[in-house]
Parts: structure tokens; sequence; C-alpha cells
């Protein structure tokens, strides 16, 4: 049987990105994100819940994420579920499910001056700048006396 573990998520961050590099030079990047949904009530009442997930970035995603994201950016996640497990001071077993960041994308320009930039698996990580398209000098005329000749729809 397949297995598939992938998350997208569409939410706001919650604190700044904290980097740290590894003994191995590798970047690492925390973050939490706040995912919200408004659902209605069987009475009418329209009700909010919000879900408080943490994110880590890895290698170049992660210093990117640092450098471009702060608290209260939207963001675009995708990644996959990973279950933390360790044992508190106090003795008790404890679990946390984190998400693990594959790719992002920017979703405000807000410092990029462009409709943002992004990132997936393993591609350019950098901000892009996207140009809008230059309008043409004269204005475009409807094709009032376009007659292709078939009078039969092609669908």
């Amino acid at each position: 049987m397949a297995n598939l573990n992938k998350v997208m998520l569409i939410g706001n961050l919650t604190r700044d990105p904290e980097l740290r590099y590894l003994q191995s030079g590798t970047a690492v990047c925390d973050f939490g994100v706040a995912v919200n949904r408004t659902y209605r009530t069987s009475g009418g009442e329209q009700r909010d819940e919000v879900l408080f997930v943490d994110v880590t970035a890895w290698g170049r995603q992660a210093e990117v994420v640092s450098e471009f994201l702060q608290k209260g950016r939207p963001v675009f996640i995708e990644g996959r579920l990973k279950l933390d497990q360790w044992t508190s001071q106090d003795g008790q077993k404890r679990s946390k499910i984190s998400v693990v960041m594959e790719g992002f994308q920017f979703l405000d320009s807000r410092g990029g001056g462009g409709e943002g930039g992004g990132a997936r698996g393993g591609g350019s990580s950098q901000p892009r700048q996207t140009q809008q398209p230059k309008p043409s000098q004269q204005p475009r005329q409807p094709a009032d006396d376009f007659d292709s000749g078939d009078d039969s729809i092609p669908f």
C-alpha cells in the first residue's frame, strides 16, 4: 500500500524566524504559522478556529525565510509532517507534530517590490521579481468581422 505525507498550509507567521547553523554548516530555521478557519455552527453562529503550527526549514530555504519573512507575514508552506518525541525534565513522555518545509511561496509583496517569490525543493529560493507586461501603444479593436467559415462549436 502506498503512503503519502504531504502538508500544504497558508497562514501568517506567529513569530520571527530563528536561524541557526549546525556544526556541519547547515542552516536550520524554526518559525511558527497560524492557520485560520472560519465556519458556521448548526445554529448559524460564525466561529473562528486557529491552528498554530511549528515549521522547520533547512539549507538555503532556511536562510531565505530568515531574511525575508517576519512575524505577521502571510506565507504558503509545502512540507511533510514530523513527530518529535522526548522525555521532559519531570520524566513525562512528550510528543509534538511539526512540519518540515520542502517549499514555500511569499504571499505578499512587502519589502520585495514584486509579487513575491518562493522556492520548491532544490530550486532557487531567491525571491523573484515579476515584471508586468507593458501595454501596447494601440488599443486592441474587437474582431467583429471575424468569420471562421465554420459554424460548429469545437466542443
